[in-house]
């Protein structure tokens, strides 16, 4: 339990700040409704999603709620069913699935403090293909929370919020096994100080002395293009979405100063957790603080795509085969971790899905 805890050290690592906002106009709940289908609902907390090409919709089970599952794979009956348990993952957030069959979980190991690990299962032959060991590339205050996977260049970028000022990218080298940390305290990868309030009730934990503190975290949203060649990402308590051009990111010969002045700031964004991008360039993302779906589009204009109040805490997206992106809602506001040490939860949880403005590669 000694990253976990450290963990919950880290969400109260900052004071308060001003309210998160969105100016964009909400839809009526009968067409936020009708966008909305609903997938599966659980008596557990998912943390992540995605979808296979085959159409398994696989779910990491969020460590806050304390599951005996890490990963699942919900069945016909739209119940879970453990999902790589010979990998014996510790704690998994990230996963996500590439065009190969091969699904990646990022094992940040807050339960017990083992190996932070990235681990690709082949979901249909049921085998480990990488077990890959992140902790030479990481420090005391990591918490390795979400991926993006590049297949065609057999890497993957890793978003680690660490503690604030030791925020980074860390981009894995697959095939050799080694990986860089990049980027780390670069204004693009470590929080604002900015509050999360979600249904008139802010973010909070509770620290050591009984003292409820408002967390702010790094570097969470992270995804990349259809073609490889931007990656997209922002601190999740941060108003700005930013990109870089993965070349640039898997060049080693560039010093820091370089890398940085290679950044872009993309636009404008609300407080958010995971995020995905579809064919055409548009960024989906959870607008925590208004129960929400929005999207930046290609005009790098965010608006609100769907409101609706089952939209509780919209962790994470993956397109799936069949034309639709998928999302969970978790509540992990209501969570005692993130609710005073008071749970406030209200199963089910679920799993939606809801057409996109284009399509998207699966898995992502």
């Amino acid at each position: 339990m000694r990253r976990f805890k450290w963990y919950i050290c880290v969400l109260t690592a900052l004071a308060l700040g001003a309210c998160s906002r969105s100016d964009s106009p909400q839809e009526s709940a009968a067409d936020a409704a009708n966008k909305l289908n609903v997938v599966a609902e659980l008596a557990k907390g998912p943390g992540n999603i995605t979808v296979t090409a085959a159409g398994q919709i696989i779910l990491s089970l969020h460590q806050f709620y304390n599951h005996d599952v890490r990963v699942a794979v919900i069945n016909g009956n739209a119940q879970l069913v453990p999902f790589a348990t010979e990998a014996n993952v510790n704690s998994v957030l990230g996963v996500q699935a590439d065009a190969g069959g091969v699904v990646w979980l990022l094992d940040n190991a807050m339960r017990d403090g083992s190996n932070r690990r990235l681990v690709g299962w082949h979901a249909s032959e049921n085998r480990l293909v990488a077990d890959i060991d992140l902790n030479d590339f990481t420090n005391d205050q990591s918490f390795l929370n979400d991926l993006a996977v590049d297949p065609a260049r057999n890497t993957v970028y890793i978003a680690d919020p660490a503690g604030g000022a030791d925020a980074a990218i860390i981009v894995v080298d697959v095939a050799h096994g080694n990986a860089r940390r990049v980027l780390k305290g670069h204004p693009s990868v470590t929080p604002e100080d900015i509050d999360l309030v979600i249904d008139g009730t802010p973010v909070r934990v509770l620290a050591d002395d009984g003292s409820e503190i408002h967390p702010r975290v790094g570097i969470n949203p992270i995804a990349i293009d259809k073609n490889g060649e931007w990656l997209y990402y922002g601190p999740m308590h941060g108003r700005s979405m930013y990109r870089v051009r993965t070349a640039d990111l898997r060049n080693s010969k560039l010093t820091p100063q370089d890398l940085a002045g290679r950044v872009e700031r993309w636009s404008d964004k609300p407080i958010c957790d995971g995020i995905s991008i579809d064919n055409a360039g548009n960024l989906y993302l959870g607008d925590l603080a208004n129960n929400a779906i929005g999207v930046i589009g290609t005009d790098r204009k965010y608006r609100i795509l769907i409101a609706d109040p089952r939209l509780s805490w919209v962790d994470a997206f993956s397109f799936g085969h069949d034309g639709y992106l998928y999302t969970v809602a978790n509540q992990l506001h209501r969570s005692a971790v993130l609710n005073g040490g008071k749970s406030a939860t209200k199963p089910p949880y679920l799993v939606l899905k809801f057409k996109p403005i284009s399509d998207g590669t699966t898995g992502r």
